[in-house]
């Protein structure tokens, strides 16, 4: 009798004990992004999160290309690195079964450089480096244009490519490369069009050094408003929910205001 009552507690022991394994495992959270600028705004997620019993992975990402595909295929649980245009371009391209579940910031994507101080010291033919990403290549050109340096077709909309410029007075050279390598080549082209977080990765201020800076009023709709993304199977996930909502308050809008120099705007509100 005191064998089988020894063997039932032992059964009982390793049950309460995998389930104790299995809801820590439930209460984890794997989160990709793209720049070590973003540990900056993750870290005070993660230890408001660790005092409520979550635990939140962080994972970096060196190419824009690879976090959709890591969410995607189940290697991480959640990214935040992308805005919509660009995240509805690789969801229609590569059918990822993806889905945005919260809105977080609108980045300034300036233009900067170290030749000249002013967008209106472009002489003819000058290079001008871009993404080469459609949809923040699209972007690019948008701010030349607001810059008053070309002209794209209106019925591009907010994602022009550039097939689709109409209007180069100065025969500019559009020169199109990966986004995180454009910093690289700011001494050898006139001038640059930067995504904000490689800005501020290299060291760049975009609140002053810029030579024209972004405005979020030359875009239509949510097409550069930042994402949290999650497969779609797990879009009403209450932990993720839990998230989004750490994520989406004042922690993390006091970091935009300090730490990134104004560059980034709460899209949230």
């Amino acid at each position: 009798m005191k064998k089988i009552l020894l063997l039932i507690l032992s059964m009982t022991f390793i049950i309460l004990s995998c389930q104790g394994s299995k809801t820590d495992a439930d209460k984890t959270v794997k989160v990709g992004f793209a720049g070590e600028s973003d540990y900056q705004i993750w870290n005070p997620i993660v230890e408001k999160l660790a005092e409520e019993g979550i635990t939140v992975e962080l994972v970096s990402f060196s190419d824009y290309t690879i976090p959709n595909q890591a969410l995607n295929d189940g290697e991480i649980d959640l990214n935040a690195f992308q805005h919509y245009a660009y995240f509805n371009d690789e969801v229609s391209n590569k059918k990822y079964n993806i889905t945005a579940i919260a809105d977080t910031y609108i980045s300034a994507m300036n233009i900067y450089s170290t030749n000249i101080t002013d967008v209106s010291q472009l002489k003819n033919g000058d290079k001008i480096a871009i993404p080469n990403d459609p949809s923040n290549g699209g972007r690019a050109l948008k701010v030349l244009q607001a810059a008053g340096l070309i002209k794209v077709k209106p019925e591009a909309g907010d994602t022009p490519s550039v097939s689709d410029i109409i209007g180069n007075p100065l025969n500019l050279e559009i020169v199109e490369m990966d986004a995180g390598a454009i910093y690289g080549v700011l001494p050898d082209v006139a001038c640059a069009v930067i995504n904000g977080n490689y800005a501020i990765d290299f060291g760049l201020n975009p609140g002053k050094d810029y030579i024209f800076k972004d405005d979020p009023s030359i875009y239509s709709g949510k097409s550069f408003v930042n994402l949290i993304a999650a497969r779609t199977k797990d879009k009403d996930n209450e932990l993720y929910k839990k998230v989004v909502e750490t994520y989406q308050s004042d922690i993390v809008e006091k970091v935009y205001n300090e730490n990134f120099l104004g560059s980034y705007l709460p899209a949230w509100k």
